[in-house]
Parts: C-alpha cells; sequence; structure tokens
C-alpha cells in the first residue's frame, strides 16, 4: 500500500510532467510532449533511469528533469544510434500508449547512455532570445553611452555571446550584418519597436561565462547541445547550425567561472570612458544559487553606484517570471543622472523568440 508520502511524490511527478509537457505543446512542440509523457512509464520501469527518476527530489522548473531526459533520448536519433524517434517527431506516430512503449523500450535498451543526461540541466542555449536582448540593448543606446562591453552570465556554448554578429530584424528596426548566416527575425507584437541605433552605436566587446562551457567546434559537445533543441521546431536546429558555423569561423569569448567571480573581475577592470558596460543573461538565474544570485545583485549595484555619464553600467535580463511563466526583459542602469537602477519593464517573449511583445518601457 503506498504511503502518503509515496502518493505526494506521484502527484508532485504528475504535475510537473504535465506542466512541461502542456508548456512544449503551447510552444509548436507537440511530438516532443508526447515523449515528455511518456516519462510517466519509465518511471514504473526497472531500470537505472527509471528509478532514478521515481527516486527524484524537487522536481520543479527549475530542475527541468523532463527535458533532460528528452534531451537524451532526442541525441539517440541524432547520434545515428537509434532512429525509431524518427517516427514520434516527424508526426507519423500519434499515438501517447505506442510512444509509452517505445520510449520505455529505448531506455530498457539504452539505459546506461541515458542515465547520464540525468546529471545537470539542459543547455538550451537558443539564439532566438538575442532578439530580446538585442532590443534592450537598443533601448539603452538611446540614453546612455552607445558603445558597448558586454558580458554574458551562462553563457553556455556563446551562442548569445556572439549576438554582434547576428543580423536582426526587430519590427521596424534593423541591425547587425546583412548577410550574417544567423538571422533572427521573430514575430513583432505591441508597441513600436526598439529604436534604431545611434550613429555611433557600437558592440566593442562581448565576453561570456559558464561553469561547463560548451566548444561549438568540437562536433560531440555541438552535437548534444542540439539534442537540448526540440526536434519538431525546424527553426531552432537551423538557427543552431547557424551558431555552429560562426563559432568554428572565430569562437565565441568564453571562460570556464563562477558567475559570481565573473561579475566580481569584470567590474574590477578598469572602464574605458566613453562606453557602457553592460551584463546580460537569458533564461539562466533561476539555476543560481540564491546566494550567488544576492552577490551578483549586491556588486552591480555598488558599481552602479559609482557609475557616472561617461562609464555607465546596465544590466540586461531575458528570465522567467515565477508566478505567469512570461519571459520577461527587464534592464537596469545607473550612470549618476538619469538613471539610478530602476527596473524597467520592455517585452515579454515567447521563450525560444518565435515572438517578441514590446512594450518599450
Amino acid at each position: 500500500m503506498l504511503s502518503s508520502e509515496d502518493i505526494m511524490a506521484i502527484e508532485e511527478f504528475t504535475k510537473a510532467l504535465d506542466w512541461q509537457a502542456t508548456h512544449a505543446e503551447e510552444n509548436n512542440a507537440p511530438c516532443t510532449a508526447r515523449v515528455i509523457r511518456a516519462l510517466a512509464k519509465v518511471r514504473e520501469s526497472d531500470t537505472a533511469t527509471g528509478r532514478r527518476i521515481a527516486g527524484w527530489e524537487g522536481l520543479t522548473l527549475k530542475d527541468a528533469m523532463p527535458l533532460r531526459m528528452a534531451g537524451g533520448l532526442h541525441h539517440l536519433l541524432l547520434s545515428g544510434q537509434d532512429e525509431r524517434l524518427a517516427r514520434v517527431y516527424s508526426g507519423q506516430i500519434t499515438d501517447q500508449s505506442q510512444i509509452d512503449a517505445l520510449v520505455c523500450e529505448l531506455v530498457e535498451t539504452y539505459d546506461h547512455l541515458l542515465l547520464p543526461w540525468l546529471d545537470g540541466p539542459p543547455q538550451t542555449n537558443e539564439a532566438g532570445r538575442a532578439a530580446s536582448i538585442m532590443g534592450g540593448i537598443l533601448w539603452l543606446a538611446q540614453r546612455i553611452a552607445p558603445r558597448f562591453e558586454l558580458f554574458e552570465l551562462g553563457a553556455s556554448a556563446g551562442v548569445l555571446t556572439m549576438l554582434e554578429r547576428y543580423r536582426f530584424q526587430l519590427g521596424a528596426t534593423e541591425v547587425g550584418p546583412v548577410n550574417s548566416p544567423m538571422q533572427i527575425a521573430p514575430e513583432w507584437r505591441g508597441a513600436g519597436s526598439p529604436p534604431a541605433p545611434p550613429r555611433d552605436f557600437e558592440i566593442v566587446s562581448v565576453r561570456g561565462c559558464d561553469v561547463a562551457p560548451i566548444d561549438l567546434s568540437d562536433p560531440a559537445s555541438a552535437l548534444r547541445l542540439k539534442s537540448y533543441v526540440w526536434p519538431d521546431a525546424p527553426g531552432r536546429m537551423a538557427r543552431i547550425d547557424a551558431a555552429i558555423e560562426l563559432a568554428n569561423a572565430n569562437a565565441p569569448d568564453l571562460v570556464r567561472q563562477d558567475a559570481g567571480d565573473f561579475v566580481a573581475e569584470f567590474l574590477s577592470d578598469p572602464q574605458s570612458e566613453g562606453r557602457t558596460r553592460a551584463m546580460f543573461h537569458s533564461i539562466m538565474w533561476q539555476y543560481m544559487p540564491a546566494d550567488t544570485q544576492d552577490a551578483i545583485t549586491d556588486a552591480m549595484e555598488k558599481a552602479g553606484a559609482k557609475a557616472s555619464p561617461e562609464r555607465p553600467l546596465a544590466w540586461i535580463s531575458l528570465e522567467t517570471d515565477p508566478a505567469t511563466f512570461r519571459h520577461e526583459l527587464k534592464v537596469r542602469y545607473w550612470d549618476g543622472a538619469t538613471g539610478s537602477g530602476e527596473e524597467v519593464l520592455l517585452s515579454h517573449a515567447h521563450p525560444h523568440g518565435a515572438w517578441v511583445e514590446w512594450s518599450g518601457g
């Protein structure tokens, strides 16, 4: 007989799994949603992977455990180890009971390969999110020094660390190299567009950090990153391929470092006059320990108190509101004059950048 604790754990698991599957469905990935729902049967299987899922503690949005497994299963197909999921991802098989059985078979066959995918959160380095970040940069460029030294937290493979090489169509505003292999043109909604870049606008440098950066020039690492992309989202796969092309031509500037140490080190370096130093991050803040979040906030606010019109400081974040699950673009800036660190909500966006709804603060 199940104890009340066991029943509560099952209810937690079911709720979390349903939320993640529904989230995939609502973002045009119904095939991925079916694979995620099949994990309910995997949980009951006599496999090491199933037992670990069954004993999972704290199954929350923060853990993203269903997406860890979805990445491992997708990797079986991308690596050529097993192609049976191709018919699921293409929508040829839609019956949930058939998919449940197939996913369980795959877990039984590749138990030793799939188990390690549960060790860490997915690294969903999505180039489409750069639309929001660039919108924030252009908004800032109208208010403070338009030459930017950018630093990114949780950069993963550095896909967004290369945003100065992307071409953007943000409503009526265009910016970036016309012939870039990365063309970012989300559906633009809301009131107006980000302001056009001023004549002296320039992204001088971009540097990123991650505790476990991925090298896109390494085929195995690149394939792992692609595994986390939902296979029924062809636009996302194309963007990953474009990022790999750019990284092979000129690798993003990444360091393996804790985000708190990275921020402290970056802020301690001398800042050139006439340049804005700006920190940005996307869908990673939730994965950091609370003490690291507090340390970074404290460091930015202390540095902001010393900012001046000649040496401004800014903070651009695209993160999930835990109450609404909306991906919100928020900006803070300090310049010792018009900006004293107040948070401004500029837009909210599709999780993978398919659309942006601009409010412009």
